[in-house]
């Protein structure tokens, strides 16, 4: 089910975030929390605090200077954790880069930056809020080959994505989970093993399916998939 407010959530991503970790070194993970006016420096600085307890080597990396500065200015005591993507790359120039890494709100202005990071890490990535993704709209060569390399690699760990009739959660290791906004809340509608995309997500919430049909609704999502190719 969603969760009943932010402190919820940022509770089961730790938990859904330190699953996926735990389940091998070297993957590529994202956590996404889109709510519109979201603060996402405390939010990042708590998530931090939570997991250090278990993953000590742990950094929180942003995307420039004035970003650091801030993270490292409302969290003083974890400054040695805080860096920005620039500087975790001259580190890795000297030495090859170990534990965790959390990258937060990369853009797709930080692409090559990032990707450069995660190819001298040999360790868990996290991306946190990114948008590395909207590098590989487009039809040239460039973006054909960023959907089927780097881009590819990343799992979901959690993601809580509101809209303004739905909401999409997915917490590891469970599926994606995407709920209707009736007048009386929020009602699960359907799951996928996979991020449904738009259509997906019309074809079900147009289609009056009720809420725990497990067996229905996967076999929705080989319809879709059929149609598709």
């Amino acid at each position: 089910m969603l969760p009943a407010d932010l402190r919820t959530a940022e509770a089961e991503a730790r938990e859904a975030l330190q699953a996926a970790l735990a389940s091998g070194s070297g993957g590529r993970w994202t956590v996404e929390f889109r709510f519109e006016g979201l603060r996402l420096l405390p939010v990042v600085l708590r998530l931090l605090e939570g997991l250090l307890a278990e993953r000590p080597a742990l950094r929180l990396l942003f995307p420039d200077a004035g970003a650091t500065a801030l993270a490292r200015r409302d969290a003083p005591a974890l400054a040695d954790r805080i860096g920005s993507f620039s500087d975790q790359r001259r580190l890795q120039q000297q030495e090859p880069s170990r534990g965790v890494l959390l990258l937060v709100g990369a853009s797709q202005a930080d692409y090559e930056l990032v990707e450069a990071v995660c190819g001298g890490h040999g360790d868990s990535v996290v991306l946190i809020n990114s948008s590395l993704e909207d590098a590989a709209i487009g039809i040239g060569s460039v973006a054909r080959q960023r959907r089927k390399g780097f881009l590819a690699g990343w799992r979901a760990a959690y993601a809580l994505l509101p809209q303004s009739d739905r909401a999409l959660r997915c917490a590891y290791p469970g599926e994606w989970e995407l709920y209707r906004l009736d007048p009386d809340g929020y009602r699960l509608a359907g799951r996928f093993e996979q991020k449904p995309d738009a259509e997906q997500q019309e074809l079900v919430l147009s289609g009056g399916q009720e809420p725990g049909l497990g067996s229905n609704l996967r076999a929705l999502g080989q319809m879709i998939e059929d149609l598709r190719n």
